[in-house]
């Protein structure tokens, strides 16, 4: 197992972490193992391909480890009734969505592709989205909104280019 691969393991491990801390009263803490989530994806990103170290298991992972990470606080802030029912529901139907695909097309021998600069975007603003709603901040549930549909339009994006990679690949 590679460095990259091996912060990506770090983010599951996170996941109970930030649980335990938010569902004992310690948001801020939770809210800081959650930057360090958002850290590692970030680093194991960056070190996986500025030294080559990109692998079909990282691919697979590291978004399986952002999408739970990104539920488990999405549903977080759903049980402490500080986001809606119906965000939570779009989040969660995009989400699950990824997940199911991209294990769909791993048992499948399909090829899923690497996140681009728009899936990286998405992760970004959903973050900022989350820190609104966190926090309790002015217009956070329409920004939050904003990157939902934002959210669609990547996924539907990402769908086009790995039907378009498979397609290539068949040929």
């Amino acid at each position: 197992m590679n460095l990259p691969n091996a912060l990506t393991m770090v983010r599951f491990v996170l996941i109970p972490v930030f649980l335990t801390l938010f569902f004992f009263g310690e948001r801020f803490a939770a809210f800081g193992i959650w930057l360090l989530a958002g850290v590692t994806d970030i680093l194991d990103g960056y070190l996986a391909r500025k030294h080559n170290m990109v692998t079909s298991v990282g691919m697979m992972l590291d978004p399986l480890a952002d999408k739970l990470m990104m539920l488990t606080v999405m549903l977080s802030l759903l049980w402490a009734g500080d986001l809606s029912i119906a965000a939570a529901l779009a989040m969660l139907v995009r989400d699950a969505g990824m997940i199911a695909g991209a294990a769909l097309m791993h048992f499948k021998g399909k090829r899923t592709v690497p996140a681009n600069w728009m899936g990286k975007l998405t992760t970004v603003l959903y973050y900022i989205a989350i820190l609104f709603i966190y926090f309790q901040w002015p217009q956070a549930h329409a920004i939050l909104w904003g990157v939902i549909l934002f959210s669609f339009v990547t996924t539907f994006m990402y769908l086009v280019l790995v039907v378009r990679v498979n397609r290539k690949s068949e040929a």
